[in-house]
């Protein structure tokens, strides 16, 4: 049995996702035998981790402060072991403009892009690409502030309202086509997913209200198509250094051609999510990915590990016991 803490809530925009994933996860490593504590996360963070003093953390947490490097950094000063990518990686993941300029140096296709902030609304902006395009926050999840534009008289409204999530938005041009999306877990990817919207755009409104979008394992891709959007996503994962689990979206044109969005470094995880939908295609069911995922927790720093390993021997000196027998 395992100590572990699930954190889930937070103040981001995403909070009401991350509860749902947190509350999954939590039920999970519950029936795995697990003593799980489940944290909202909030200003008090730290000192309940100290209390709970947990063997690891399974981080739930979408958006900022938690998908972002800024809960894994607290982590690591705790040395308490975690789930999914480091600090770096989440950092970069979260910025899409830093995303899309890595995946543009390593050579792998991403949509043209503009980066747009209040200052643009004060006059007609000109982008290098034409109509339609995607106006989307640069720092946020969930498509949250995410909106496809069709004509120039709806860009400014648009932008408008996805400044209301971030300093800084991203200009998008739209990848007409198929919409798929590739999990990862521990460097191994899974079947590629087919999504298909009714309205035609996966907005937030078609991810989470039942019955808007149908997906489908495997893609209704050709088997070539699936390789190349595998490839993509894997060289994303390395590319941006990520670890656990993560999935990669892309959208594919009619000519075939793959394009990168973006990288998710804590993907929803409840029963009826995406990276479960596409592990179960193979064989894992839900409470076997968790126990996956929980195996996978590290910390990078060498301290971290120094202090966590102290902490565990007055814990142990403390029930009576040495090491890490008894537990």
């Amino acid at each position: 049995m395992t100590r572990v803490a699930v954190l889930m809530g937070g103040p981001s925009a995403e909070r009401a996702i991350s509860l749902e994933t947190g509350r999954a996860v939590a039920a999970a490593l519950g029936r795995l035998g697990h003593e799980v504590i489940e944290i909202d996360v909030d200003r008090r963070v730290s000192t309940r981790l100290l209390e709970a003093d947990p063997d690891k953390a399974f981080i739930c947490l979408h958006g900022a402060l938690g998908e972002d490097g800024c809960v894994q950094g607290l982590l690591e000063v705790l040395g308490i072991p975690y789930t999914g990518s480091g600090v770096l990686a989440s950092s970069v993941a979260m910025d899409k403009i830093m995303t899309k300029r890595l995946l543009a140096q390593a050579g792998i296709p991403t949509p043209d892009w503009k980066i747009a902030t209040e200052r643009d609304l004060r006059g007609a902006i000109d982008l290098p690409f034409d109509y339609p395009v995607v106006v989307k926050p640069n720092k946020q999840g969930s498509t949250i502030g995410t909106f496809k534009v069709d004509h120039p008289s709806r860009l400014n409204d648009s932008l408008r309202r996805s400044l209301a999530f971030d300093e800084v938005a991203l200009i998008e041009r739209f990848i007409p086509g198929d919409e798929v999306t590739v999990a990862i877990v521990d460097g191994k990817a899974l079947p590629v997913i087919g999504i298909r919207p009714h309205g035609g755009f996966f907005d937030y409104e078609a991810k989470y209200t039942k019955g808007e979008t149908d997906y489908t394992v495997p893609a209704p891709i050709s088997a070539e198509r699936a390789r190349t959007c595998t490839e993509y996503a894997l060289r994303v994962w390395s590319v941006l250094g990520c670890e656990g689990v993560a999935r990669v979206d892309i959208r594919i044109d009619p000519r075939g051609h793959c394009f990168v969005l973006e990288l998710n470094t804590i993907p929803g995880m409840t029963e009826t999510s995406l990276v479960p939908m596409a592990a179960a295609h193979v064989g894992m069911d839900f409470d076997a990915l968790c126990a996956r995922i929980l195996e996978s927790a590290r910390v990078e720093n060498a301290k971290s590990r120094e202090g966590r390993e102290g902490r565990e021997g007055r814990r142990d000196a403390a029930a009576g016991t040495s090491g890490g027998e008894g537990r």
